[in-house]
């Protein structure tokens, strides 16, 4: 599936890729409206419909994945409602399997995230999956998500590369197409982000089931 000998440095993305993206799903799809249904005296059902529209809204974008936003939106502690279901952050199997030997290959390693700073540090203490990553990338940092087709060029000021020689595992397909019109020439996709719902539909993509099948040998 990978020319490893064609790659040298590794993009990895977190939620739904080294994590299991159940975490996210329920916390945005079930603990957040059951914490505004008791805020706002409503239905779990009707919070969830009240929801939807807003998080739509905003989906793609910096707001999206930004806690603050939320919290002035909502009038809920998003930080702290992450911390009440953070039990359910979980590593996707051979992950830490997979990263230990391509730090022994030494390969540049860098975690790439849209995530908000909060909830990486909520998720770093949990996985301890930071000690593997020569560098860590934050999209608040560089000012536009991944899939933005500004991204990968912005981050060239932070973290220097060869698109040709790098390989991006991400479970978004907007965020592995805004890479490859970006000329990022090795892509892989995750077949299952959220290990509680079916295989996704990974379109053009190639794509694993499980970290064991690319570990460079």
């Amino acid at each position: 599936m990978l020319d490893w000998n064609a790659i040298q440095t590794v993009f990895l993305d977190m939620d739904g890729t080294l994590l299991d993206l159940h975490f996210d799903n329920h916390f945005w799809l079930e603990h957040v409206p059951l914490r505004y249904a008791e805020k706002h005296s409503l239905s779990h059902q009707a919070a969830q419909d009240a929801l939807a529209p807003r998080y739509h809204k905003v989906v793609g974008t910096m707001e999206w994945y930004c806690v603050d936003y939320w919290t002035r939106e909502l009038g809920l502690d998003i930080a702290q409602l992450k911390e009440e279901v953070e039990h359910l952050i979980a590593v996707h199997p051979h992950v830490t399997d997979f990263l230990a030997a391509l730090r022994g290959s030494r390969r540049h390693i860098v975690l790439v995230t849209n995530a908000h700073h909060k909830s990486l540090a909520l998720k770093m203490r949990k996985t301890r999956l930071d000690g593997f990553f020569d560098s860590v990338i934050c999209a608040h940092d560089i000012g536009v998500p991944k899939e933005h087709p500004g991204f990968w060029d912005k981050l060239q000021s932070a973290e220097r590369y060869d698109p040709l020689a790098t390989l991006l595992v991400d479970d978004s397909l907007p965020v592995l197409r805004s890479a490859r019109n970006y000329g990022i020439a090795h892509l892989l996709a995750v077949h299952r982000p959220d290990t509680q719902l079916p295989a996704k539909d990974v379109a053009e993509f190639d794509a694993i089931h499980d970290f064991l099948e690319i570990i460079p040998r």
